[in-house]
């Protein structure tokens, strides 16, 4: 991991964007990093926008801000269209749910199929984000054991199928797309 590190999440209500950006964080704290994370959403529980965004760094960080990306995970299209400037590193995007990507950069986007893969292995969507949050954490060169760690203790229920999803995501062959 580099020096400063920028992560930006967003998509709709119920994906699990915040409780993925949680894990991620404890899991940089619990590697000795410092931390930050804001998050932001809709009025809605569930469908509406939400955002997070964790500066990671050895040091002090002197702003929360996420202001130029080096990871932003899409997991949807109008996150994708609002956010995507913010990003000069790479875009981690499921196809089925950002089907339209810009071509400028088609070397920085990498399509995760997180919601396929979840489906295909649990027979259920809901574990789409701990797929992508396994391929986040090998594109983030973070410490797969401890995210696991941090996971069990973050997520209530479902452990078994969240760490298999966790080691599915972080299993995929995560390079960029090409034109």
């Amino acid at each position: 991991m580099k020096p400063r590190t920028e992560i930006l999440i967003s998509g709709f209500g119920g994906q699990g964007v915040i409780r993925m950006a949680l894990i991620l964080g404890r899991c940089a704290v619990d590697q000795g990093q410092r931390v930050t994370m804001l998050k932001s959403h809709g009025t809605e529980t569930r469908g509406g926008y939400v955002r997070a965004q964790l500066v990671i760094s050895p040091d002090y960080v002197d702003s929360p801000v996420v202001e130029n990306a080096d990871l932003f995970v899409a997991f949807s299209a109008p996150a994708y269209r609002k956010f995507y400037d913010l990003c000069s590193g790479k875009v981690l995007y499921d196809p089925e749910m950002v089907e339209d990507i810009h071509d400028d950069a088609a070397d920085r986007h990498v399509e995760i199929p997180s919601r396929a893969l979840a489906r295909d292995h649990f027979d259920n969507a809901l574990f789409a984000n701990m797929v992508m949050l396994g391929a986040l954490t090998r594109l983030a060169a973070m410490d797969l054991a401890v995210m696991k760690d941090v996971m069990v203790d973050v997520i209530p229920r479902a452990h078994e199928q969240n760490l298999r999803a966790l080691d599915l995501g972080h299993g995929l062959e995560v390079v960029a797309r090409r034109a």
